[in-house]
């Protein structure tokens, strides 16, 4: 990658431009294209770098043993994928990571980060992805094991409502993906929907949703 693209990118803001240069000559850091539908990282392969979103979404997803995906979290532009693997005694991803929108990532190997940690700002925002990503998931293990379907959805519902500003709002995923990310095959999606409708608490149109209570 260009150092004038590296220099836009925030966790190393803050580093040498002349070492970044050199790290990219040498291809320690490099940059990656995918497509739509790609499985970036498998399960139980080894993590060799550290990524950042430059652009696009990632899921982070799990088989569950009827089939279905579960998705248990999500990484979008900025985001930082690795960071608490990378220097992990047990460094294999425990999880396949695919993406959901055409991506691009940037790749920075191990030795770059080691170096790169030296430096008092780079440190602190790689603590920082380490606190959102473990505050995620924390969320996310919460709505599998403590909620109901119904709460789960509602919550999801009402955070899409602040998002878009609006008590009717359209879902920003289809409901296959939404069922992944619930954790549940799409039939059991649709009948809680369903309920849901039927109970007074939302009214459905394919991704439109009224939320009314």
């Amino acid at each position: 990658m260009k150092i004038e693209e590296l220099k836009r990118v925030a966790m190393l803001s803050g580093a040498d431009p002349e070492a970044l240069e050199r790290c990219a000559a040498d291809h320690q850091i490099f940059g990656g294209k995918y497509a739509k539908g790609i499985t970036v990282h498998r399960q139980h392969d080894r993590c060799l770098a550290l990524d950042v979103v430059m652009s696009g979404e990632l899921v982070a997803y799990s088989l569950a043993e009827n089939g279905s995906a579960i998705t248990l979290f999500e990484f979008k532009e900025g985001g930082i994928i690795g960071a608490n693997l990378l220097f992990a005694d047990s460094d294999a991803y425990p999880l396949n990571i695919y993406t959901v929108t055409p991506c691009t990532l940037l790749h920075m190997t191990k030795e770059v980060v080691e170096a790169l940690l030296s430096g008092h700002d780079f440190a602190m925002r790689y603590i920082k992805s380490l606190s959102l990503n473990s505050q995620g998931m924390n969320r996310k293990i919460t709505m599998l094991t403590q909620k109901t379907l119904r709460d789960n959805l509602m919550d999801y519902l009402r955070h899409q409502a602040l998002v878009q500003g609006s008590s009717d709002i359209k879902l920003p995923i289809s409901k296959k993906e939404l069922a992944d990310y619930m954790g549940v095959q799409r039939p059991s999606l649709f009948r809680e929907l369903k309920k849901m409708k039927g109970d007074g608490l939302i009214d459905i149109s394919n991704r439109f949703i009224k939320i009314l209570m």
